[in-house]
């Protein structure tokens, strides 16, 4: 592998990491008045914590830009070759987890992982989609959907879409997972809180 190439594929990352970074969450609370979402719910960023404020509508629009900028940065680099639009999903993973803007303590990639995953890998990311619903029906509980939904991706993506793009979501469903090291514990004692829409969830 030339200069040239080590280059690229340095910017795609720095530049899918910058671009990941953007804080979402946290901007559009500030812009509507609700104050530092970090200092609600979790703590996180994420549009499952927005959602605690009981704005369904700012909590879909997180939801929507997080997965939009895993998505642009894979997009975006893709114009250069596929390697680099790797990169930058990597980048941009890394940038939504630990974003320099906030002292590298940012959200849990869910949304972000699944715009990578859709647009890296379109069948992958839906199918991803498919399994976070469903197991947000069955279960009602957010943090799992999120953790089997990234986790059987690299699975689909060998399956579907090879190695690389396997190896990729391998790398992501690892984040997410260390990401969701708290509620990985809440589940193992049964007492991670499930998905009410109908109401404003009272615990983190």
């Amino acid at each position: 592998m030339d200069g040239t190439v080590l280059w690229s594929l340095a910017l795609a990352a720095v530049g899918g990491y910058l671009l990941g970074s953007v804080p979402f969450g946290l901007v559009l609370t500030r812009a509507a008045g609700l104050g530092d979402i970090r200092t609600m719910g979790s703590g996180n960023i994420g549009a499952t914590n927005v959602l605690r404020t009981g704005n369904k509508a700012l909590a879909a629009a997180t939801l929507l830009l997080d997965g939009g900028k895993g998505a642009a940065a894979v997009l975006l680099a893709g114009l250069v070759g596929f390697d680099a639009a790797l990169a930058a999903a990597a980048g941009a993973m890394l940038g939504h987890s630990f974003p320099v803007w906030l002292g590298f303590r940012g959200g849990k990639g869910v949304a972000t992982a699944l715009g990578i995953l859709l647009a890296a890998a379109w069948p992958v990311g839906v199918a991803a989609c498919l399994v976070w619903l469903a197991t947000a029906a069955l279960f009602r509980i957010s943090s799992l959907a999120a953790l089997v939904a990234i986790g059987t991706s690299p699975l689909v993506a060998w399956a579907v879409a090879g190695g690389p793009v396997a190896v990729a979501a391998a790398f992501i469903a690892l984040l997410v997972a260390v990401r969701h090291e708290a509620n990985i514990r809440r589940l193992w004692r049964g007492e991670e809180p499930r998905i009410d829409l109908g109401r404003k969830p009272s615990s983190p």
